[in-house]
């Protein structure tokens, strides 16, 4: 299971529930097992199961190689608990599973959710507001608005009213035919710019199953895209809205360890654990994840596209995507990322937990904070897991500015204002420009890709060791029979005849001969 089979689209969650359980009754080993002087056909035991679920997880690009083994204890009393699994007396509906001997086996029935149908209605009014194609004609809508909370942003609209209508104005001074834009329209284009990007990154022929344009609030975006500081962190003018000093304070110490700029900082021994405890209190006890559960479905389905090959479309739609964040959670989101991120490349930061590294410790510690649904779903904390890892690699492009959504939407603004689009609700349209984008591989190309750059890659491993001159005589035939073992094909493109092979290391030497001769004695016969 590679992750591939689960397109975008709504309860994508589910989805992945259904494939995890279905590769796992599909692929676990099954063989006999005595327990209590008896024996069991077609069952396992725990600490089997727990070994080849995490290889499967770890394997699979929706979960990754950060999930752990506790981890997946925890799936399979899912897995019980949701009769995926049942004990060897047929017992389920507990999470009674521990890493042990204790044996399992799966039922006759189907482990399969149903998906939810989605209210007529909903889709209804979803499919009426959207475009429904990305290479379709420009046309603005009037559609339903949700007031947004205050996050500073009436000192930010004044601001933007204000820059537009100079804008405006000196624009009108040069053309009679100009017509004027209003915040309504300004709002509009934002809207459904930042949609078509988003479309057009992720390349589904539509977003209704994901996200209902009503969802994106334009308000929120222009705030995010303009007021940042130097190091392109989101500004509040509202400082109610803002982490609390404290909490500012607690991570900038632990940002810049061991060199904090703070020096009345206490220094007893377990500093930094109290530090870090009284961060993560702060993100644990927010009232919803810093992604907002609005946008729940959205994230979950970009987690399909964090496969190597479709890392940068992950990225750029990442990046979209926490543009229609609310200010507070965006800059929360921001100065999370960057502590975590500092804070596991520090060679100097003291250990923070007994067990997990630095790096484990602060994904499965946040990891809930930043994703999950408003509803218990199984598998939330391993894809939590997952997006966490990939925006702490990745936070610095995926939290900066898209400088080219500014350039489309002033691009779409003069072309409302010099005419080739009248009032919003006048039903004409103006053509869309074309982005381009790097062109989209299939799965099968890019295993092909993957092959033969790893087949280049342990050809050349190959080659170092043969022509390593320093590496002794013995050693190198150790490695290149070993080498044989795990790559024979390879082995044998290289060497494909044993004279090929003889000729590396040169002529045998001679035998010598044996420093005593001792040759057979005759005996003679006794007879005369």
């Amino acid at each position: 299971m590679e992750g591939r089979g689960v397109p975008p689209g709504p309860y994508r969650a589910t989805k992945l529930w259904n494939e995890v359980t279905t590769s796992f009754r599909a692929g676990m080993p099954l063989r006999k097992h005595r327990q209590h002087f008896k024996k069991y056909g077609n069952c396992f035991t725990a600490g089997e199961a727990v070994d080849w679920l995490c290889d499967l997880l770890r394997n699979n690009s929706n979960f990754g190689p950060e999930v752990t083994r506790q981890q997946t204890i925890q799936l399979l009393r899912k897995f019980l608990k949701n009769h995926v699994i049942e004990d060897i007396k047929g017992r389920w509906g507990s999470e009674n599973l521990d890493d042990n001997n204790q044996l399992f086996r799966f039922p006759a029935t189907s482990p399969l959710k149903t998906l939810p149908r989605r209210h007529p209605e909903l889709r209804k009014n979803s499919i009426e507001n959207f475009p429904k194609d990305k290479d379709s004609v420009f046309k603005l809508r009037n559609l339903s608005r949700r007031t947004p909370k205050k996050h500073g942003l009436h000192f930010f609209q004044e601001n933007t009213e204000k820059r537009n209508c100079e804008m405006i104005n000196e624009d009108q001074e040069n053309s009679a035919d100009k017509r004027e834009i209003s915040q309504e329209d300004i709002e509009e284009v934002w809207r459904y710019i930042i949609l078509i990007y988003l479309q057009t990154i992720l390349g589904v022929p539509s977003l209704e199953e994901l996200i209902n344009p009503s969802q994106v609030i334009p308000q929120y975006v222009m705030y995010n895209m303009t007021n940042t500081s130097k190091h392109g962190v989101v500004v509040l003018q509202d400082k109610s809205d803002d982490l609390p000093h404290w909490v500012l304070s607690a991570m900038k110490c632990l940002a810049n360890w061991p060199r904090s700029n703070d020096t009345n900082n206490p220094t007893y021994v377990g500093f930094e654990r109290d530090v870090f405890r009284t961060i993560a209190d702060y993100f644990l006890d927010l009232p919803e994840p810093l992604l907002t559960f609005e946008y729940y479905e959205l994230f979950v389905n970009i987690l399909g596209l964090l496969q190597p090959h479709l890392e940068r479309v992950a990225i750029n739609a990442l990046q979209l995507c926490c543009l229609l964040l609310p200010p507070p959670n965006r800059r929360r989101l921001q100065l999370l990322m960057r502590m975590i991120s500092r804070m596991s490349q520090n060679a100097d930061m003291p250990k923070l937990h007994d067990v997990m590294g630095t790096r484990s410790l602060m994904i499965h510690t946040f990891s809930r904070c930043v994703l999950c649904c408003a509803e218990e779903v199984d598998l939330d904390e391993l894809l939590a897991t997952r997006l966490v890892s990939f925006l702490m690699d990745h936070h610095q492009e995926i939290l900066q500015v898209p400088s080219y959504l500014q350039t489309a939407v002033e691009k779409h603004l003069d072309y409302l204002k010099k005419g080739h689009i009248k009032n919003p609700g006048d039903g004409l349209f103006a053509p869309l420009p074309t982005y381009s984008y790097c062109k989209q591989i299939s799965a099968q190309e890019f295993d092909e890709q993957k092959i033969s750059t790893s087949q280049a890659a342990i050809a050349e491993l190959l080659e170092n060791i043969i022509k390593n001159k320093s590496l002794p005589l013995k050693e190198k035939r150790r490695k290149l029979k070993q080498f044989q073992k795990e790559y024979p094909l390879i082995y044998q493109k290289r060497f494909p005849t044993t004279e090929s092979e003889a000729a590396l290391f040169g002529d045998k030497p001679a035998i010598k001969q044996p420093m005593l001769i001792l040759r057979k004695p005759k005996f003679r016969s006794l007879r005369y």
